[in-house]
């Protein structure tokens, strides 16, 4: 992926980062009565989809709302290089989430949808 393809997602980006922002005021409004120390991670443990991960959320609702119609979410996963069934179980039940390079993918297949491109 050239640079140019980066530069093009800035505008989409913080589009997202805009809404991540707005969904963990939201998860910190719901999470008031917790201790404070409650939600920090000690160093080297794996953060997983949740509350505390607002942009993944945002991404995976944004992907899950273009995926209509009968084998979109199959192509995606081709396109991605993993099985349909982890493609579901990071975009629908949000149990676990891509690697970062595939993540990268992911949110470059967004944009490029978002655009009418496809990029099969």
């Amino acid at each position: 992926m050239a640079v140019g393809h980066l530069k093009s997602l800035a505008p989409f980006a913080d589009e997202l980062a805009a809404a991540a922002q707005m969904a963990a005021r939201a998860a910190a409004r719901a999470a008031k009565g917790k201790p404070a120390g409650a939600q920090r991670l000690k160093r080297g443990t794996i953060l997983h989809p949740g509350p505390d991960t607002p942009l993944w959320n945002e991404l995976a609702g944004a992907v899950q709302r273009t995926l209509r119609r009968r084998g979109e979410k199959a192509k995606l996963a081709r396109i991605l290089g993993i099985p349909r069934q982890r493609l579901h179980v990071a975009l629908v039940t949000r149990t676990a989430c891509p690697d970062a390079e595939r993540t990268l993918q992911l949110l470059v297949w967004l944009h490029a949808r978002r655009q009418g491109r496809d990029l099969a």
